[in-house]
């Protein structure tokens, strides 16, 4: 017997990456999970070589950037692919979850795979947030600002929770070195659920684009699916080397190459492009606690659509009303992440509320009553 199905660990490794049985139906789609992967241990390496050069104090911290930049071998490299890294990873996250919207891969068996992920989701979301206000430019204090002063929505504790984030009156020394207390923490924690993640999918398997079970047509995850994952792992790392050494600044906003000044507010605050949405959620709501509630309503709602979903068939493949509607909650959701960026105005913030508007219908009216309809139709057609 070989020493992969011998060896104690190695068996482990063996029946989850090697001769883990997967539908022979999957498309390139769920190649998107590999890259996820691939994209936390490129965060979680590249990470880790910045903070060897790094300084948490906030008179220090723009310039520790710089320094990373200008005088440590290859500091820019290992710089750039952290930044870049981030929007990379959150591009492949949303790509995975809506490919999970699309197909059904949230509904049973697989809804504790689901709710993991979500999880993974919100976590990396904050994680995200605060690696952007360590670098301390002008955008990074102010969102840091903006983002902590949301918790004085809370009642009766919102303002002492607040205080005791920023560790004094505002954010200043402690809160940076709080954040990146954290910023270095969470990732481990990721790490432990991306392996939950994992173990709750090796228990039922990966579904497939047809909606039905694929017990009947399974091949081993090596070598096809194997061969298949690297097709689109060469891929990305092209696409990420393209930024990374031609263009490694189109994600960042100019403003956060200005040193963070707390004397001086920008025209706009605009945060990352990966939390535009949520952010036009927030900013949309004429009350602050409204907005809010809002905004993390919007994340914990991906849990309710194991729920709603009341369709007897997973995935949209041959469901016509279903698939209009899933492309408009996607337009609807890009729409969102321009008016994120927009001036607070006539008429985006109108729009913003139509559109935080639809987003919450999606999910609670337009998902369960159009499955209804479907499941209806399934039936007079099986008659």
């Amino acid at each position: 017997m070989t020493m992969r199905k011998s060896n104690p660990y190695l068996t482990l490794v063996n029946s989850y990456t090697m001769d883990s049985p997967q539908p022979t139906s999957m498309n390139y789609w769920w190649n998107l999970g590999s890259l996820t992967g691939l994209c936390t241990v490129m965060q979680m390496a590249s990470g880790t070589f910045t903070a060897m050069h790094y300084s948490s104090n906030m008179e220090l911290a723009f310039n520790s950037v710089e320094h990373i930049m200008r005088d440590v071998n290859a500091g820019w490299l290992i710089r750039y692919m952290h930044a870049n890294g981030a929007s990379f990873f959150f591009m492949c996250l949303y790509m995975h979850m809506g490919k999970a919207l699309y197909y059904g891969s949230y509904k049973t068996p697989r809804v504790l795979v689901w709710s993991v992920g979500v999880v993974i989701f919100i976590l990396t979301m904050a994680t995200a947030f605060m690696g952007y206000c360590l670098v301390y430019g002008q955008m990074s204090h102010w969102g840091a600002t903006v983002m902590t002063n949301l918790l004085s929505a809370m009642p009766f504790i919102g303002g002492d929770l607040m205080k005791v984030i920023w560790g004094g009156f505002s954010v200043s020394n402690p809160t940076m070195q709080r954040f990146f207390a954290l910023h270095f923490l969470l990732p481990f924690i990721l790490a432990a659920l991306v392996v939950m993640h994992f173990m709750a999918l090796h228990v039922h398997g990966s579904s497939n684009p047809l909606g039905m079970t694929g017990n009947m047509d399974r091949v081993p995850m090596h070598g096809y699916f194997v061969f298949k994952d690297l097709i689109t792992v060469f891929v990305f790392l092209l696409v990420f080397s393209l930024f990374v050494f031609f263009s490694p600044n189109t994600t960042g906003h100019p403003d956060n190459y200005m040193p963070g000044n707390p004397m001086v507010t920008p025209a706009s605050m605009v945060p990352e492009w990966y939390l535009l949405p949520f952010y036009a959620m927030l900013r949309s709501m004429p009350d602050k606690l409204g907005g809010v509630v809002a905004m993390f309503s919007a994340l914990l709602m991906l849990l309710m659509t194991p729920i709603t979903d009341r369709s007897v068939m997973r995935g949209n493949t041959f469901k016509l009303l279903s698939k209009f509607f899933f492309f408009l909650f996607l337009f609807n959701f890009i729409l969102l992440g321009n008016l994120g960026q927009v001036h607070v105005e006539v008429p985006f913030m109108e729009l913003g509320q139509y559109a935080t508007f639809f987003y919450f219908l999606y999910f609670l009216v337009i998902v369960p009553v159009i499955s209804t309809m479907e499941n209806m139709l399934f039936y007079m057609g099986n008659k």
